[in-house]
Formats: structure tokens, C-alpha cells, sequence
């Protein structure tokens, strides 16, 4: 292939601010080597996580000098090739999740960590990484049963698709969200009880309608609505927490009160941190399954209809993302 140039976005410091402590950058890039592959990227997904800690330095399993690339998923085609490369194609879709792999034009990656996929749509960029990380987190460490599960922020981008996969696992499924048009969405998704946070009091529904406790919170909220999920744990209740999308972005708030074990101790009651990275052994099957269920139409994608695109876009994408306004994914065109 001839030399490409092409446009990246970069961490060029580490602060608070992602938009003060991002750069767009030029490079080239030339024939592949031996075993990778050039994809151009048509879509990646904003991933909240990312897009703030890693940026403030504080993801501790990552020591980042900047500058360093940023983004995650993305979902693109093969342009190029090495030589030893061979199940694949020019022309093929593929999806991405390597770090720095997804706030770009175009990348250059190995191809054993691309995952062929049947059409390069912004709706798989949903189900990999986050629909995994939904499915991993409520299977291997919340260890779904048949049961009472709530979701919070159920019709975000890893909310809608936790929602789906605990319906299907034969719970009844609580959702939180937060304006009338994700209630409706949740409503399609076959959410048993919604409950908006902004017209109903979350710790009095929980005390009233179950007042034997919930026995599997998703939680990717934190703050208030952690706390409140944590005082309505049922009986050998688990509380997984996938994220904390309320202090993303945010100085740490300090809290003063009795302990975690006063509470959890009289239940038997669990509270556990999931991260991707850490169950690694469980992804492939998991990825598989997803995709299964989605092309025979037994999980429903939901990306927001919010349009972003191009790099210059990203910030306001991340923006969004924060504010909690959107329904489903958030995702940038290329």
C-alpha cells in the first residue's frame, strides 16, 4: 500500500480536563509487517471509563507517560495486510479493542487481536467490549440465578444490554434511568420495573415493592444510588459494581460514615468490583455468544441517536456521554 497520513487524538498531558489534555495528531503509515493489519476505522465507542481516568492517571493497573494514544473499541475494515496473514481479507469487517486503538482514522494492529464480524456497523461496537463486560460481570461474578436483579442506569450503552441478558436468564429485572424517553426504551427491552429517579424516590420504591431486597444490583453509577443499592441488599445479596459514571470526570468525594461491614455483615451480604481485564479467560466465549444472540435477533442494540463525527467531535461526544443524556451507546463516526 502507499504511505497514509492520518489523523489520531492523543493524551499530550494528564489533569482533570480532557478537553485541555487532548491533541490531534498527523502520522504516516506504510506496508504492514508480517502479521498485522491496516484497518480503517469507521466507528469507535466513547467509553466513559477511559475517557476520564485514564486521562487523570487514575487507572491504576495502567502507568501511562503521556503522550499516549486514547480510545478503545472500534469497528472498521481492512484496507492492508502482512504477508503471514490469513484468515483474513481485504475489505473484511473487524472490531478492535486494543487501547489507543479507537480515537483514529486508521491503526495498524496485530491481527490476532482483531475479531472478524459480518458488517462494520456502530451496533457492535455495543456488544464488544461492553455487552461482554455486561455479560462477564453479571455470569462470573455476580452469579446470576433466577432471581431479582436491578440495573442502574439501565438504558445506557452497558445497561440496556445487562437489562436483556438478565430477562433472558429468567430474572425479574429492575432498571433505573433517569427521563421518560429511556423509560420507554427500557419498556421495549421488557424491563419488569422501571423506576425514573427523577419522579419516583429510588430507596422508598426499593423498601415498598421489595421488601425482602434485591439479590443482584449492576451498578455502573456509584455515589447516592451505590449507597441506596447497598442498604437494599436482600439476604446473601451480591452488588457488582461495573463503574461510577457519577464521579467520572470528578474530584473524589470524600464520605465520613460507619463502614461497609455494618451493613454487609448481618446479610451476608457481598459487594464486588468487576473489571474486564482481570477475567480475560472468560472473553472469547463470551464475545461469541453475544454476537450469536444478536444476529439471531435475541438482543436488541441500542446506539443513541446522537450524531458525532469525525475526531474533532470526540470531546463533545465524551461531554455527552457525562451528562447522562444519552439512550443507548454513544459513538463517533469516521
Amino acid at each position: 500500500m502507499n504511505a497514509t497520513t492520518y489523523r489520531k487524538l492523543i493524551a499530550k498531558q494528564l489533569n482533570e480536563d480532557f478537553k485541555s489534555a487532548i491533541e490531534i495528531v498527523e502520522i504516516s503509515i506504510s506496508q504492514p509487517a508480517a502479521s498485522e493489519l491496516v484497518i480503517q476505522n469507521k466507528f469507535a465507542g466513547v467509553n466513559g471509563g477511559f475517557d476520564t481516568l485514564l486521562c487523570r492517571g487514575d487507572v491504576p493497573y495502567v502507568n501511562l507517560i503521556p503522550p499516549f494514544d486514547l480510545g478503545v473499541e472500534a469497528v472498521g475494515e481492512v484496507i492492508a495486510m502482512g504477508e503471514n496473514v490469513k484468515d483474513f481479507q481485504i475489505g473484511d469487517a473487524v472490531i478492535t479493542t486494543a487501547r489507543g486503538g479507537g480515537y483514529r482514522e486508521y491503526q495498524v494492529i496485530d491481527a490476532n487481536l482483531a475479531v472478524k464480524v459480518r458488517e462494520a456497523t456502530p451496533e457492535v461496537l455495543t456488544l464488544i467490549p461492553t455487552g461482554v463486560s455486561a455479560l462477564v460481570a453479571l455470569e462470573q461474578v455476580g452469579e446470576m440465578k433466577n432471581e431479582v436483579v436491578l440495573v442502574t442506569a439501565a438504558a445506557g450503552g452497558t445497561g440496556h444490554i445487562a437489562v436483556q441478558l438478565a430477562k433472558l436468564a429468567g430474572n425479574h429485572v429492575i432498571g433505573t434511568c433517569s427521563s421518560e424517553a429511556k423509560a420507554k426504551l427500557l419498556r421495549k427491552l421488557g424491563c419488569d420495573r422501571i423506576i425514573n429517579y427523577r419522579t419516583e424516590n429510588l430507596n422508598q420504591v426499593l423498601k415498598q415493592e421489595y421488601p425482602n431486597g434485591i439479590n443482584l444490583i449492576f451498578d455502573c453509577v456509584g455515589k447516592t444510588v451505590f449507597d441506596t443499592c447497598v442498604e437494599n441488599l436482600a439476604v446473601r445479596g451480591r452488588l457488582v459494581v461495573v463503574g461510577f459514571i457519577s464521579e467520572y470526570a470528578r474530584t473524589v468525594e470524600e464520605v465520613t460514615q460507619p463502614r461497609l461491614y455494618h451493613q454487609l455483615f448481618w446479610k451476608a451480604a457481598s459487594v464486588r468490583g468487576f473489571l474486564m481485564p482481570h477475567y480475560k479467560e472468560y472473553m472469547a466465549e463470551a464475545r461469541d455468544r453475544l454476537l450469536n444472540l444478536f444476529y439471531s435477533r435475541k438482543l436488541k442494540v441500542a446506539v443513541d441517536p446522537t450524531q458525532f463525527n469525525s475526531i474533532e467531535s470526540i470531546p463533545a461526544a465524551v461531554e455527552y456521554l457525562l451528562s447522562g443524556k444519552n439512550c443507548g451507546k454513544v459513538v463517533v463516526r469516521f
